[in-house]
């Protein structure tokens, strides 16, 4: 078996940070943060992201552009 590379390192570092990452897009589609915890379930992880991405976001208030001549 012998000693991890730093590309093993850099694997697991991004399965443990990638998810937390995702916190901000959960909260901005009005979705709990704690979501993220599905990414580390298997197979559950596919089935959700399908969900959350033909989910129904909330609108965000539109800006008003101020438009003179």
């Amino acid at each position: 078996m012998g000693n991890f590379s730093p590309w093993h390192w850099l694997i697991g570092l991004m399965i443990l940070v990638l998810p937390l990452i995702s916190i901000p897009t959960f909260r901005k589609a009005g979705w709990n943060s704690w979501w993220c915890l599905l990414w580390y379930v298997p197979l559950v992880n596919v089935i959700f992201l399908w969900i959350f991405a033909f989910a129904k976001w909330p609108k965000e208030p539109r800006k008003s552009v101020d438009v003179t001549d």
